[in-house]
């Protein structure tokens, strides 16, 4: 639970960092009854805490591995499990059901009595505590939802449903066996949480020096900045703001816009545009996007953001983690990891060329199926190890192909070496060293939200709503997104981005590209498999590898099928899990699903 260091720490000193006279006790008791709350304030943040701690976001890498992005060496791997057949209404792997209702009671619970709760003495500072809480108690009941809808949103019948719709606390005398409120309801509430928090609080949380830096929103209250710092300081980073919950919005709004929801979400893409472009006007517009975002967990994107501190590229982040857990996971086997995620031949063939264009255009590309790692797009090499890389603390070549010496090689030892022809390298610290005997601990970054997802999201949202360079209300379009982050990538730089100018007339041709680079940009984030969904994609393309034989010096390129993804048609939409269903006749499954 490393990731919830700092909200365990700001939920214990939330009332605590006040002064002496606002410390309120005892401390915490799970076993009160929840109306005491309103004299215990402690017991209001536990609350809280208890649904940060069961919150989603961490970047779910291994989920790729059950799309065409990627595959497991290890099979009792759940994920590959899921992929391959198994994936049920029993099969929780994918599941936020329990975790999501459980947390939304937790945040009911405190909504009901939260004006009530004394968290200070001082009159003003009580008041912005219980704002701040219920702010993020809202965002939090927002981000819930989201991936509820996200997970288990689906057609019943011809009717487009989502999950039980409870703003009321639970108890004993409660009636359980509700039946699901429609998708359409569900995105309203959402959507009018995550407004009500944007409202309620800050854009970020920090000490301020002087009571003239204060935000407007805060200034009718009259604070010193010491009070200010006691509710919204430094000590608080790390849990919801303002912005996190117009970014919940945003990814909310692009789900319900696209293709496998928009018929019952009453959200168009222009809606979903607007979303995303209050976070980016937060961050500047597009020139906000970060220099190095597309590498904002490398060590020197992470080196110097610690403690208070977020890299410009993370919109919210967990607490920095310092260990080698990734790597001893994800490196190949020769660097001392287990090589778990062995990316495909399909991720690989969409990074395009370094001129921009991709490698099945012939006539401009410039790719040589024989040397096929030649001139290729920089965040090829920046996030996956191809045979000929290098990689490591001692900066070793790793050798996938069939003649290579040792378990790097494709195939070489099963669950330890590669299925596909690569290993992956996003996310890790090239600078750790495994190696049992020496301790080499070095710090990481989980981001739970980048910002380039929401610059995302705006292009792929302005472009279905406006086209490739209409903006709408906005000083920005598509073409302007995609272009800030494949520039940032090295792709045109040099001579222009001729495959991006021909793709600024034709709104298919551009969804293509967007949908393309979200690819890139986010692989092993946990995105693909519900992206495919929601644009009702293929979801049964087949994981391909690579298999090099031959010799060094003569290498001999073999494009071969790894693992078949068996889905049914129904499995865009997730399961309600059949225990629900087994226990409440009004909860009914979606179609498909047994």
């Amino acid at each position: 639970m490393k990731y919830f260091n700092k909200i365990a720490v700001a939920a214990a000193l939330s009332v605590a960092s006040m002064s002496c006279s606002d410390l309120l006790e005892p401390a915490f008791e799970p076993s009160k009854d929840p109306d005491q709350m309103i004299d215990y304030a402690n017991y209001a943040d536990q609350l809280l805490y208890s649904a940060y701690i069961m919150m989603p976001y961490t970047s779910n890498v291994q989920s790729d591995m059950a799309t065409d992005d990627a595959v497991c060496n290890d099979n009792a791997n759940e994920y590959l499990k899921l992929a391959t057949g198994a994936w049920n209404a029993n099969n929780g792997t994918l599941s936020i059901w329990k975790n999501g209702r459980g947390s939304i009671q937790f945040i009911n619970e405190l909504l009901s009595r939260v004006d009530e709760v004394k968290f200070s003495d001082n009159e003003k500072k009580n008041e912005l505590f219980a704002r701040r809480i219920k702010g993020e108690a809202l965002g939090l009941r927002a981000l819930f939802m989201f991936h509820l809808l996200r997970q288990h949103g689906g057609y019943v019948g011809g009717e487009l449903l989502g999950v039980p719709l409870l703003l009321e606390p639970e108890n004993s005398q409660s009636d359980f066996n509700q039946p699901r409120a429609t998708f359409k309801a569900c995105m309203e509430q959402l959507l009018a949480d995550a407004d009500q928090a944007a409202e309620l609080l800050p854009n970020d949380y920090g000490n301020l020096s002087s009571a003239a830096d204060i935000p407007a929103k805060f200034q009718s209250y009259g604070l010193s900045s010491d009070e200010y710092n006691d509710v919204f300081g430094d000590i608080f980073t790390g849990r919801l703001t303002a912005r996190i919950a117009n970014a919940i919005s945003a990814q909310a709004a692009l789900m319900a816009a696209s293709d496998a929801f928009s018929a019952g979400s009453g959200i168009t893409w222009e809606d979903a545009a607007n979303r995303a472009a209050k976070v980016i006007d937060s961050k500047g517009g597009v020139s906000g996007l970060a220099q190095n975002g597309h590498l904002w967990y490398s060590a020197s994107e992470v080196n110097n953001n610690k403690s208070f501190v977020n890299p410009a590229e993370v919109l919210w982040r967990a607490n920095v983690d310092a260990g080698r857990s990734l790597e001893e996971e994800y490196f190949a086997p020769t660097l001392r990891g287990k090589g778990r995620v062995n990316p495909t031949q399909n991720l690989v063939d969409a990074f395009p060329m370094a001129n921009g264009y991709p490698i099945t255009d012939a006539a401009h590309s410039g790719y040589d199926k024989n040397n096929p790692y030649a001139d290729r797009d920089p965040r090829l090499e920046a996030y996956i190890v191809f045979n000929g890389s290098k990689c490591g603390h001692n900066n070793a070549t790793i050798t996938t192909a069939t003649y290579g010496t040792n378990n790097d090689a494709l195939n070489a030892e099963q669950g330890y070496s590669t299925r596909t022809g690569y290993y992956m390298r996003k996310l890790l610290r090239n600078d750790v060293n495994c190696d049992p005997s020496v301790e080499d601990n070095k710090d990481h970054i989980p981001a739970r939200i980048r910002f380039t997802e929401i610059y995302l999201a705006y292009a792929e949202a302005a472009n279905e709503a406006w086209g490739p360079t209409g903006s709408g209300s906005h000083g920005y379009s598509a073409y302007d997104v995609i272009k800030a982050i494949r520039n940032r990538a090295g792709i045109g730089q040099y001579g222009g981005d001729p495959y991006l100018e021909s793709c600024r007339g034709s709104k298919d041709a551009m969804r293509d590209l967007i949908r393309n680079e979200r690819r890139i940009e986010l692989c092993f984030e946990g995105k693909r498999f519900w992206d495919l969904r929601r644009w009702k994609a293929d979801i049964t393309d087949t994981a391909r590898g690579m298999r090099i034989s031959g010799s060094e010096g003569s290498p001999v390129y073999e494009v071969i099928d790894v693992e078949s993804r068996k889905y049914d048609t129904y499995m865009i939409y997730g399961p309600i899990p059949y225990g629900e269903t087994v226990k409440f006749s009004n909860l009914v499954q979606n179609d498909g699903w047994k």
